[in-house]
């Protein structure tokens, strides 16, 4: 079912000018399954061009009209939803559920934007004098480059499209090489709703050349960029230099406090479920587990169980919780930061090593005695990998909870609502879910601060980085 993946520039799917390739892997087996192909500057000069247009056409579509083709869009990513989360396993790994729920949750997203879009009020402001009108609109910022990761190829993406088109912007999507198809399968969806040409451009190759020509470039006028810390300092310093309104949604560390009054069962069970999802390849996944001590030999026993329990295999079998990491890099990562934790005093509780020696698979892991001093207490280690350790007071656990730059995601189990309140005020992320699972909703906010970023990707702000505010005053003659 999988084919090679083409460009999308100006409306038409189509080769890279040189005729370049890349190979895509499937991460269960390691084995190519096709190719992406490979932009590099003459295509990335079409796709402006095509931007530039598709703006000055897109941006003088009523709000309702605009609504009406994302509406569409949403439609067909969910009648295609089947063949396209078996791609997005075949070249991403995840469990095919999981790949499914994807998808089905952009076409969600579509569908929350393209309403917001109708949303986007300017306001009457009172003058001081008769005969004056004093306004405020919006418009849309112009062409917009963005770029995204490779663990929820549709996810991330379907979050800037989305913004982008309900707003009247223009976007070049520089897409993720390793999972090219189910992301193409997204942008396909728009331009076969009827998006006109230029609107939507899809364009892969190598990130670093890409971003250093795009970013720069006079079209483009706002960036949006999800993924490392360290790529989005360097992408958001260029960015700054050019006077570019930039979104960064970047890496985290999440903390997971587990006070002695919580429910230990579901708290176990939520957060094993987060910790394992895709494979720990999430920005927001729970990494540092700080259980109060009445709790914790409890805790540690119904966590440790619930890893055990996670059956890894390929995400197209049935009955697979965890597939492979996506790329052989991922597995050089994990077994580097176990290996060094345990050099540190870490006690390895279960996991800590590659499964088999056929494809990117790693054992669900959880490590105790984790010194501060270990990289992995520091390194955000996108795996599945969670590191527990005890604490005594609320404040000893916000203290940790803060210790690092990142402040992207935080999670919280307690019975207490005085306690619950505390932690939403004192703990310093972008989000706090406590007693459930409630982040990445299409209308909630989605962001980080400190090292994590800043801007969201949700909610009715995330519309507002894609807006400028314009004030127009008239007297009447």
């Amino acid at each position: 079912m999988y084919t090679d993946v083409s460009l999308l520039i100006d409306g038409s799917w189509r080769p890279a000018v040189s005729g370049k390739t890349m190979a895509v892997l499937n991460p269960a087996t390691g084995d190519a399954i096709g190719s992406v192909a490979h932009a590099e500057k003459s295509d990335l000069d079409l796709a402006l061009s095509a931007a530039q247009k598709g703006f000055e056409l897109w941006r003088k579509v009523s709000a309702f009209d605009r609504y009406k083709v994302m509406r569409k869009a949403a439609d067909n990513l969910r009648a295609d939803a089947d063949a396209t989360a078996t791609k997005m396993t075949m070249e991403q790994g995840k469990p095919r559920g999981e790949a499914k729920m994807e998808v089905l949750a952009g076409a969600d997203i579509i569908d929350w934007f393209a309403e917001e879009g109708r949303r986007t009020y300017g306001r009457t402001i009172p003058a001081r004098a008769d005969g004056i009108y004093q306004l405020e609109i919006k418009q849309p910022v112009g062409p917009v480059a963005a770029f995204t990761p490779w663990n929820f190829p549709i996810n991330q993406a379907v979050r800037k499209i989305s913004a982008a088109v309900a707003t009247g912007c223009s976007i070049i999507i520089k897409g993720p090489e390793e999972t090219p198809a189910s992301c193409a399968a997204l942008v396909d969806a728009f331009v076969k709703a009827g998006l006109p040409p230029g609107v939507i451009n899809l364009v892969f190759g190598v990130p670093a050349e890409i971003s250093a020509y795009l970013i720069p470039h006079p079209v483009i006028r706002k960036i949006s960029f999800t993924g490392s810390t360290a790529v989005g300092k360097q992408l958001a310093m260029l960015a700054g230099a050019h006077m570019k309104r930039v979104t960064m949604e970047l890496g985290g560390h999440a903390p997971a406090v587990v006070f002695a009054d919580a429910d230990l069962d579901a708290a176990a069970k939520m957060l094993s479920a987060a910790k394992f999802r895709n494979a720990g390849q999430v920005c927001v996944s729970p990494t540092r587990f700080m259980v109060q001590k009445p709790a914790y030999d409890e805790f540690m026993g119904k966590f440790v169980n619930a890893a055990k329990a996670v059956k890894v295999g390929d995400g197209m079998e049935d009955g697979t919780r965890m597939g492979p990491l996506a790329h052989a890099r991922r597995l050089d990562a994990m077994e580097a930061l176990v290996s060094d934790a345990v050099a540190k005093g870490a006690k390895v509780e279960t996991g800590g090593r590659r499964i088999g020696n056929k494809g990117y698979f790693f054992e669900p892991t959880v490590l105790s005695n984790v010194p501060h001093s270990a990289r992995i207490m520091n390194e955000e280690p996108f795996g599945p990998i969670a590191l527990v350790a005890p604490f005594d007071s609320f404040d000893d656990a916000v203290t940790e909870a803060n210790r690092l730059s990142y402040g992207l995601a935080a999670y919280a189990y307690t019975r207490s609502a005085k306690t619950a309140a505390a932690l939403g005020q004192s703990i310093e992320s972008g989000m706090v879910t406590i007693n459930h699972l409630g982040l990445a909703l299409p209308e909630v906010p989605f962001g980080g601060v400190k090292d994590s970023g800043y801007g969201t990707e949700g909610g009715a702000d995330a519309l507002e980085a894609y807006l400028v505010t314009k004030f127009v005053t008239q007297m009447n003659a």
